[in-house]
């Protein structure tokens, strides 16, 4: 593999990133061991399981399917990105402490982000709409249920607020 490194510049949950990275970088490994944002999951590396999901430029990617020069001048959001300005849990990773959506965990950064993904778009989603949405993500704990109760919950709340209550997305 060559040596050369590549100037990007990403902005990363809001903020302008300046990096120098080889060519074959991806960018879940970029955001995880260049920018030490290891709420990323690093799960199949084929992208099939959905635990390094990430939003790209608003729209929910898979960070092992890309080099971390495509995201060169893109808006990422992480899962840390998700949480409030003073580093408390959203109201969608509130939902889902509280509903158990939970267990093991290694799915949830994934979870999250296409879960916040879908809150963008639609304001109340169905059941089915919500296990469409999350259906790329693979979970071997919750049965998904819970995953499902907690976005619906997260829905109600966030209809409750006066703005959309998503930053980044």
């Amino acid at each position: 593999m060559s040596d050369k490194l590549y100037p990007v510049a990403i902005e990363v949950n809001g903020t302008r990133r300046t990096l120098q990275v080889p060519a074959r970088l991806s960018l879940v490994d970029c955001l995880r061991d260049e920018l030490r944002l290891t709420g990323t999951h690093i799960g199949c590396e084929h992208g099939i399981c959905g635990a390094c999901s990430v939003l790209l430029d608003g729209e929910p990617v898979r960070s092992c399917l890309m080099f971390a020069v495509q995201a060169d001048g893109h808006k990422v959001t992480t899962v840390e990105g998700l949480a409030n300005t003073d580093g408390t849990p959203g109201i969608l990773q509130d939902s889902f402490c509280e509903k158990h959506a939970l267990q093991c965990g290694y799915c949830t950064p994934g979870m999250l982000i296409a879960a916040h993904a879908l809150l963008a778009e639609i304001k109340q989603p169905t059941d089915a709409e919500i296990r469409v949405a999350i259906g790329g993500n693979l979970c071997r704990c919750t049965g998904y249920q819970q995953i499902v109760d907690a976005v619906k919950l997260a829905a109600a709340r966030l209809s409750t607020q006066a703005t959309d209550g998503f930053k980044n997305g």
